[in-house]
This record gives C-alpha cells, sequence and structure tokens, in this order.
C-alpha cells in the first residue's frame, strides 16, 4: 500500500468535512469521487431545513454561507454554513464547499470536495479534485484533471507508479497545503500535509507531507529549512 497518500495520512480529521462518511470508506481518497453525486443528493435531504435553504435543482445553501449574485452554481451542490461564494464564481455541479470555505472571483469547480475553510479566492480551475481543510490555492493557480491522451491517471510515489483508475483526476491537497499563484497542478497531483509550493511551480506526483516545493528537483523540509 501507498500510505503517503491514503485519506488517512493525508486528512488528520474527518470531522473537518460535512462529507466524512463518504471519505471514511475510501482507501485513497479519489475514490470519494466516484460516489460524490450519489452522495450530495442523500446527504441534501437530510439536511436541516432550519440552517439550509433548497434552491433550484438540488442546490442546499447554508442560511448562513453568502451567495453573490452574480455567481453561477448548477446542483448537485451544497454550500455550508459561513462559506462565501464571490462575484462570477461559477460551481458547475457535484460540488461540496465546506465551512467557511472561500470560493472566489471567476473560480469554476467542478467535481470537487472543498473540507471545510479551504480558500480558491481568485481566477482558480478545480475539477475532480479534493482539497484539505484549510488549504489554500494562490490566484491563478489551477488543477489539471485531463491527461492529453486522455488515458487514466498513473500516481508517482517514489519511484513507483498507482493506478487510479480513473481518466478525469485533479490534485488532492492535504490539510493546510499552500499554492502558491499561476501553479499548475497536474493530473493526479497529491500534496502531503502542511506543505507549501512556490509560485509559478509546475507540480506532478507526489509532494511530502511538511515540505516545500520549490522546483522538480527541489524539494526541501520544512521544519529543518526553518532552522
Amino acid at each position: 500500500m501507498f500510505e503517503q497518500v491514503t485519506t488517512k495520512a493525508l486528512f488528520g480529521d474527518l470531522d473537518k468535512t460535512i462529507a466524512k462518511p463518504l471519505l471514511e470508506k475510501t482507501v485513497y481518497p479519489w475514490e470519494a469521487l466516484d460516489g460524490l453525486k450519489d452522495f450530495i443528493l442523500e446527504l441534501g435531504k437530510a439536511l436541516p431545513t432550519d440552517k439550509y435553504d433548497k434552491i433550484g435543482e438540488d442546490i442546499w445553501i447554508a442560511k448562513s454561507a453568502t451567495v453573490a449574485p452574480s455567481a453561477s452554481i448548477t446542483g448537485p451542490l451544497i454550500v455550508c454554513e459561513n462559506a462565501e461564494i464571490r462575484h462570477c464564481a461559477f460551481i458547475r455541479g457535484v460540488a461540496i464547499v465546506g465551512a467557511g470555505a472561500v470560493v472566489g472571483n471567476s473560480t469554476e469547480l467542478k467535481g470537487t470536495l472543498l473540507f471545510d475553510g479551504v480558500q480558491v479566492p481568485h481566477y482558480n480551475y478545480v475539477g475532480d479534485s479534493i482539497l484539505g481543510y484549510k488549504s489554500h490555492m494562490g490566484a491563478g493557480s489551477i488543477t489539471s484533471n485531463l491527461k492529453s491522451d486522455k488515458t487514466i491517471v498513473y500516481l508517482a510515489v517514489d519511484g513507483e507508479k498507482l493506478c487510479t483508475n480513473r481518466k478525469k483526476l485533479g490534485a488532492i491537497l492535504g490539510d493546510n497545503v499552500e499554492v502558491g499563484c499561476n501553479s499548475v497542478l497536474n493530473p493526479g497531483t497529491v500534496i502531503g500535509k502542511n506543505t507549501t509550493v512556490y509560485p509559478v511551480s509546475m507540480v506532478r506526483g507526489y509532494v511530502p507531507e511538511n515540505s516545500i516545493y520549490k522546483f522538480k528537483d527541489e524539494v526541501v523540509d520544512k521544519v529543518k529549512s526553518e532552522e
């Protein structure tokens, strides 16, 4: 087993997402993407009506959340408490926006799970991805979710390859990951907890937790670099 990229390794507390019951069934987090649509549809029906409003078709918005009038939103979708959907955000469906999360100006989501406290605030594309608790994507950073040859995505981990069984897979970010502005996360990128990615980076494969990604061949231990 590729322990570094398991759900357990990447996310410290599944209570930080309303999708905990879905993720608990997985070994690797991207497995949850296959069942995300059905999960949203079932969970939406059970959400408390004193905290959530159902608007449109299969869209549930927390009463405490803020959705800009200019935002375009399509279900199935759950926007959790105190989340913020800003001006001209574009949510194409099959998405969960966690409590206190921010989906910003001209940001596009599709087939994506955002844990609580996630920020994708400026010109981001996030597709077929899972972003862990309080992870943040800088302005213009995107997830690329489809290979140019449209074949199955394999994840490179320490010189070995793990088949994800998915043609479309963006990025999996562990808790408290920081992605610098204008970076591209190639299909199947997995970034471990508490890791920082430099701006204008092109990232592929697995980046270890508690590290700093400077360049492809320069990934340093965050603790040692701060000593």
